[in-house]
């Protein structure tokens, strides 16, 4: 996996489409979710872009302490179709706790996650913090890495 870490502002016009795009493919059009993806939360944080062979193949937003909640967030986890079941997840989840660590320190680490993403958020360290709703008509759970 070609990994590429950057603020809004590094992002070439080619990796902030691919990761618009990907984003857009999975949250929008696939799970059947009409939302605005372009929250506003974009600039002024961090991105991480993994790309295989084929192009993008995984994505997530790593959000500032203070963007979102008081600690660092971990948002807009997506695997592209062809790579889910391989693995590529859970990489992108090691490097994107790799790359909070050496940008942020050791801090917590607050996501929101889709309810039946729970045990794999769990296997990396994430815990229920009991807040279960509705965002955008999908079950969801706040979790914390402590």
């Amino acid at each position: 996996m070609d990994w590429r870490w950057h603020t809004y502002e590094d992002l070439s016009k080619d990796e902030l489409y691919d990761a618009m795009r990907l984003r857009q493919e999975v949250f929008v059009v696939e799970q059947e979710c009409p939302y605005l993806d372009a929250d506003g939360r974009d600039r002024g944080n961090h991105h991480l872009l993994g790309y295989d062979d084929l192009g993008i193949a995984v994505y997530a937003r790593v959000l500032r302490p203070g963007a979102l909640y008081p600690e660092v967030c971990i948002s807009r986890v997506v695997s592209a179709p062809r790579v889910r079941r391989t693995g590529a997840g859970r990489l992108l989840m090691k490097e994107c706790l790799v790359r909070v660590q050496e940008t942020y320190g050791p801090v917590p680490i607050r996501i929101s996650a889709q309810a039946y993403l729970q045990a794999f958020y769990e296997s990396f360290g994430f815990g229920c913090t009991g807040k279960e709703y509705l965002e955008d008509g999908i079950p969801h759970k706040e979790m914390l890495r402590p």
